[in-house]
């Protein structure tokens, strides 16, 4: 019995009929079955019978040991794939049925030969972690990892990233690099084992996004939640939107940057973006980590506020235009006066902060609470930790638009 064997396994008087495949463990079979999905079985107490041998070619994808020869075209672009983990690169642990993170970016290459004549590529791993355990520091190894690519000659960078916390790594390197080619990331909302699995289209639809004009931070994943076409959007404008869906992410206040068509493999963009070339390669790494993000709610205890004193950002999504309960004006206050920056945004999904109609957000500005615009939560989080680093004057940074964070603000026409 081989990988690769078409087999029928009982086990626990239930039956499993599907094609063999390698198993990372000596205790479990891995079969998939007709249906696509593969379901690990444990080899104790099971009888296996071959009903037919060699019907499936199994490649070296298992085999820890195994090589990529990755052949060099001097007429393709230079793509550098970085992986973090997630999704994307992850198989099944057939122990727990969990998801684990734990293919490199060779890997990844394997698994999905579509990517193969699309670019050279050059791969590199800087974290082998699910998103959710994301750190500032993986954010400065990510960021000179770009950079060092960049600088080395690759025409595109595609990071392949969890996509519980893809919207705040794509906004971190979207304030800690100015970058002369394009930078995508992109995921799977589903692992590879499962026939509805996105990780093929996102990974071929990033690849084309990172050899096209758009020198921008990017996510590139489902935008419908058909194999049709991969909607890019700007890393500081994107929000994860379903837990689950394949299209899951969307672009807040405006419209995509851009579309890939898996199809006819065409890259389309829609209004203003940096250009390739135009943007000299540059790196800010610092960020301060003693900032905080916190949801106002009815209620809410004070203690959270307190929780902040002596951090040097606080970044509050505030009901509505941006309010809290006027009881918290003066807590708020006091963190500013001891040499906190207190940003306020708004727990709205669309909209600008405005403190200046109703009295508790004038009140707010008196206390020297800084409007965060039209800003999402998450990406102000991730700018005020730049700029408390990096800027003279956090405050006017926070109000000005520096990587597409901030849209333009609608005014009435006057004569």
């Amino acid at each position: 019995m081989n990988p690769g064997d078409r087999v029928r396994v009982e086990r626990a008087d239930r039956e499993y009929e599907g094609v063999l495949l390698p198993s990372s463990t000596a205790d479990q079979l891995v079969v998939k079955l007709d249906g696509g999905y593969n379901v690990g079985i444990e080899r104790e107490g099971a009888e296996t019978e071959v009903l037919e041998s060699d019907v499936y070619q199994i490649d070296a994808a298992g085999d820890e040991t195994a090589s990529s020869a990755v052949e060099f075209d001097e007429d393709l672009p230079t793509v550098a794939l970085i992986s973090t983990g997630g999704t994307i690169a992850s198989t099944v642990d057939y122990r727990t049925g969990a998801v684990t993170a734990r293919f490199d970016a060779e890997d990844v290459l394997r698994a999905v030969p579509d990517l193969a004549g699309r670019a050279n590529y050059r791969g590199r791993v800087v974290a082998n972690i699910l998103s959710e355990n994301m750190e500032v520091p993986i954010w400065r190894d990510l960021a000179e990892a770009v950079h060092e690519e960049i600088e080395n000659g690759a025409d595109g960078v595609v990071v392949m990233h969890g996509t519980d916390t893809m919207q705040f790594s794509a906004s971190a390197l979207s304030f800690m690099l100015d970058t002369p080619v394009p930078i995508v990331f992109t995921g799977s909302q589903r692992s590879a084992d499962r026939p509805s699995s996105d990780n093929v289209m996102n990974a071929v639809c990033a690849v084309e996004a990172a050899k096209a004009d758009a020198a921008e931070v990017m996510v590139c994943m489902h935008a419908t939640e058909s194999d049709d076409v991969c909607a890019l959007h700007r890393g500081t404008r994107v929000r994860k939107n379903h837990t689950s869906r394949r299209d899951a992410f969307e672009t807040v206040g405006a419209e995509p940057l851009g579309t890939v068509d898996y199809d006819t493999e065409t890259v389309a963009f829609h209004g203003e973006y940096e250009e390739r070339g135009a943007t000299d390669l540059d790196i800010q790494p610092d960020l301060a980590e003693d900032v905080e993000l916190v949801k106002f709610t009815p209620g809410m205890d004070p203690a959270f506020f307190e929780a902040c004193e002596g951090k040097s950002g606080l970044v509050i999504e505030g009901t509505g235009l941006g309010h809290v309960h006027s009881d918290r004006i003066e807590q708020l206050e006091s963190l500013v006066d001891d040499g906190t920056t207190v940003v306020m945004t708004s727990q709205c999904i669309e909209g600008r902060v405005c403190d200046r109609v109703y009295d508790t957000g004038r009140d707010l500005l008196d206390a020297g609470v800084v409007e965060g615009e039209d800003m999402l939560p998450g990406t102000a989080k991730v700018k005020l930790m730049w700029a408390l680093a990096n800027a003279d004057d956090v405050a006017k940074t926070m109000r000005t638009p520096l990587a597409g964070e901030i849209t333009e603000q609608s005014r009435p026409w006057q004569a």
